[in-house]
């Protein structure tokens, strides 16, 4: 008799082994994904720091905590 688990939801299975190497494309993609990432914040940042006080005050923060947050480094 054929049964279902209908509780839990489906897992998928990966093609590859934990331990299989994944060649030179890896380190490739994961460098070009985490300076992807750095431009993203120092553009939110930018934008961030361009809002007027009246829309900084929409989202909940003050000028001060804006400031602070524009300040760090895009790494961070």
């Amino acid at each position: 008799m054929l049964t279902f688990d209908l509780l839990s939801p489906p897992r998928t299975y990966s093609p590859r082994h934990p331990k299989e190497r994944r060649g030179p494309v890896q380190p490739v993609a994961a460098t070009f994904s985490l300076i992807a990432g750095w431009i993203k914040r120092m553009r939110q940042r930018q934008a961030l720091a361009d809002l007027e006080d009246h829309m900084l005050r929409d989202i909940g923060i003050t000028r001060v905590e804006a400031a602070r947050e524009c300040r760090k480094p895009f790494w961070r």
